[in-house]
């Protein structure tokens, strides 16, 4: 059976050969390499720009984008028909090939991440592997412990005021390269699909902009709601533990830390939300009015077939009601996840409509392809190009997080009580 013929529904002329060969998930891919750079822009607001009020948050972000990037890949190596083929974009690196590419940025850009991870928590290490070196009668557990922060300290335990200068000073400076690396990371997404000439849809110079605004958009909206979680899950521990043992803060104080983080952070969610519904917008346009040979389809994709799914989905339920939400005064928690549910929930109808509108039409431009997602799989096939296939990449970073974490503590006194 041919690759697509499964979810492929065809209508009028369609050439033989032609299926929806990009499924869920390719949608999933530049929607997760998003997360990973949106989240770094996040954590570099504070590092790079020294905007204090982002601290809590910018630690929070970093290893959630760390956690992220062994995710982001994945998606892709489902989808080939031959995954262990896709090992070789990374052993043989050039660029020849904006997919061949990725292999040289995501290895440069995941080495910046992991450096700038261990001078952020090189004093955490050695504090760690210290108390435990001087811990008598250790358990297995401790022994196991004491091996890994051993092993991060790198040997390094100079944990002078001078040396953690020289930290923040490292910190700062892969902050700031790390930026266009990973705006570089995810605009490479959008060059693919922008360069794409045979596809009237997505060939336009403005998609790596695009993509990329929309990226830091879901990165910050995905770091917030996973930071209102957290916190809200410590205000729950807060409630029912002993706060003269230290290892939580009060309850209030949770409370007043939460609402003020999450409101500095959405008004950089509303400044790039505005300028990705503005780029979107202005390629719309544009569109519409140099009106090229293939126009005559588009407009029938883009405002009969797609409608629904691009004015009402994506622009209406994920980008102007959330917009509206941020910009009423008194921001509240409650408030923020509605908010940031629906910011996530548009840019991923952006990513499903560039993806899957964009093989709506046929090249004939006399026929139209529907896309069913399977949603019970019945064999591997239906399984990893379907709904549980998406949610598994989407959930796997969640789990990944919460492993890291261990090891790179988010919060402070997480930090002081380990």
């Amino acid at each position: 059976m041919v690759h697509g013929e499964l979810w492929t529904i065809k209508e009028l002329f369609v050439y033989p050969n032609e299926y929806i060969y990009w499924s869920i998930q390719i949608v999933m891919y530049p929607f997760m390499t998003g997360l990973v750079a949106g989240a770094f822009v996040l954590s570099s607001l504070y590092h790079v720009f020294g905007i204090k009020q982002l601290k809590d948050m910018a630690r929070f972000a970093l290893v959630f984008s760390f956690a992220l990037l062994f995710v982001a890949p994945i998606p892709i190596m489902l989808h080939l028909q031959f995954p262990f083929r896709g090992l070789e974009i990374f052993m043989t690196p050039h660029f020849t090939s904006a997919i061949a590419a990725f292999g040289v940025v995501f290895f440069t850009y995941g080495a910046i991440v992991a450096s700038e991870l261990w001078f952020l928590y090189r004093k955490h290490f050695v504090e760690v592997s210290l108390k435990l070196r001087e811990k008598q009668d250790k358990t297995l557990s401790e022994w196991f412990q004491y091996l890994i922060f051993c092993s991060l300290t790198l040997g390094v335990y100079d944990i002078s005021e001078e040396a953690l200068h020289r930290d923040e000073k490292a910190i700062k400076i892969l902050a700031g390269i790390g930026i266009p690396v990973a705006c570089f990371l995810h605009g490479y997404a959008g060059f693919i699909f922008g360069s794409v000439k045979a596809n009237a849809l997505w060939m336009t110079p403005l998609m790596p902009v695009i993509f990329i605004m929309s990226a830091v958009v879901s990165g910050i909206a995905l770091c917030m709601l996973t930071y209102i979680v957290t916190m809200e899950f410590k205000k729950f521990i807060a409630s029912r533990r002993n706060e003269a043992r230290g290892a939580f803060r009060s309850k209030e104080e949770i409370i007043g830390v939460e609402i003020n983080v999450i409101r500095m952070t959405a008004r950089y969610l509303v400044f790039f939300l505005v300028a990705a519904i503005s780029l979107e917008l202005l390629d719309l346009i544009f569109r519409t009015y140099t009106a090229v040979k293939s126009w005559d389809v588009l407009r029938s994709v883009i405002y009969e077939r797609d409608f629904y799914d691009i004015f009402i989905m994506q622009y209406g339920i994920g980008n102007l009601i959330p917009l509206i939400l941020f910009l009423i005064p008194g921001l509240t928690i409650r408030r923020s996840v509605l908010a940031v549910l629906l910011v996530i929930f548009g840019v991923f109808m952006m990513r499903w409509n560039v993806v899957i509108g964009g093989q709506a039409f046929s090249l004939s431009f006399a026929g139209y392809m529907h896309y069913h997602l399977p949603i019970i799989p019945h064999d591997w096939e239906t399984f990893k190009e379907g709904l549980f296939g998406a949610l598994s990449i989407f959930i796997m970073p969640f789990v990944l997080f919460w492993v890291i974490a261990k090891i790179f503590p988010v919060f402070p006194e997480t930090e002081q009580t380990s």
